[in-house]
């Protein structure tokens, strides 16, 4: 019988910047404006380079929801000559490919027409569902409201683009609102078949936040949600869960597919305070299983041609490169 395989992918985390119109109670990437809230091309070619020297496969490009919202960041996009932080993005996904690493961009809640601008640079996307509810952590989150983050989804899926989401555990929602939120994100695959993989990331509480003193789900609770999520989903989604906060050798037996991005380079600027396991660390983690390298867009999206001409000689090489390496 052959070895269950746990999948990862190598990658760099590339926080564009910290401002964000939303102020969610949990919240501690946000970050006031001042100099050097939004990172130089120098800054980003640089991380690129170590990541590609280090083997990574994937440039994750991450930043607060509509930054431009926030009075006088405009002017930090002016002094480098941009007009928006989505068009950045998309310079600097550019830049990702030119140095060998499939860009991924979580943008927060976006137009069509504005992930039809980015999927041309991108292997894959992403954004978090979180929760269907209306929970207290979200007031003061424009970007918060469920339809917004659903059309968003929903979106993605008319465009094929593939497509990560999840839920955030223990924000405030009850079990009855994991289900729907579950069976939401079940329900837009089947319609449009472009989720590659829901995450399920447990809350941790970060110091100066304002659930700060909060408590974090048992490990008893996430192993059930996870196999709830497993119920529900259609098989072909991956279940995913952050190698870095949580308890990997229990949860995996759970249910779980895929550890997410880890990087040898660069720290999770969402959780700063938890560091990535080192991969040999994994392996021993996921017990039995294999782990194995992934690319940032999956194989059966890889099959089907669900990616842009810009990006198509760079993930045929990676995928030679990790099919020569798992052979």
């Amino acid at each position: 019988m052959p070895r269950r395989r746990i999948t990862f992918s190598r990658n760099v985390f590339l926080p564009l910047t910290t401002v964000c119109r939303n102020r969610c109670l949990y919240c501690g990437f946000r970050r006031p404006m001042g100099d050097g809230c939004l990172m130089s091309p120098a800054e980003v070619e640089a991380i690129l380079e170590r990541g590609a020297r280090s083997g990574c496969t994937e440039a994750l490009f991450t930043f607060g929801e509509r930054p431009e919202e926030v009075p006088g960041f405009g002017a930090h996009l002016d002094a480098l000559g941009e007009s928006s932080i989505l068009e950045y993005c998309r310079r600097l996904c550019l830049l990702a490919i030119e140095k060998g690493l499939l860009p991924h961009t979580n943008a927060g809640v976006l137009e069509e027409e504005e992930l039809r601008m980015l999927a041309e640079v991108n292997a894959s996307m992403g954004l978090m569902l979180e929760t269907t509810a209306r929970v207290f952590a979200h007031e003061g989150s424009p970007g918060k409201v469920p339809e917004l983050r659903i059309g968003t989804i929903e979106a993605a899926g008319r465009l094929r683009i593939p497509f990560t989401t999840g839920l955030l555990l223990g924000i405030g929602e009850t079990w009855e609102d994991r289900r729907r939120s579950l069976e939401t994100i079940a329900k837009l695959h089947r319609r449009y078949g472009h989720i590659q993989e829901v995450i399920l990331q447990n809350f941790t509480p970060q110091a100066g936040t304002g659930m700060a003193s909060a408590t974090m789900i048992s490990t008893d609770e996430y192993c059930n949600t996870i196999r709830l999520a497993r119920e529900l989903l259609p098989a072909d989604i991956a279940i995913q869960i952050p190698p870095n906060l949580a308890d990997i050798a229990r949860l995996v037996p759970c249910g779980v597919d895929d550890l997410g991005g880890v990087s040898p380079c660069s720290i999770d600027h969402i959780n700063p305070e938890h560091p990535w396991p080192a991969i040999d660390e994994l392996r021993q983690m996921v017990g039995d299983a294999e782990l194995v390298e992934r690319l940032c867009i999956y194989p059966q999206f890889i099959e089907r041609g669900w990616y842009s001409p810009t990006i198509a000689p760079l993930v045929r090489r990676l995928t030679a490169r990790l099919k020569e390496q798992y052979l």
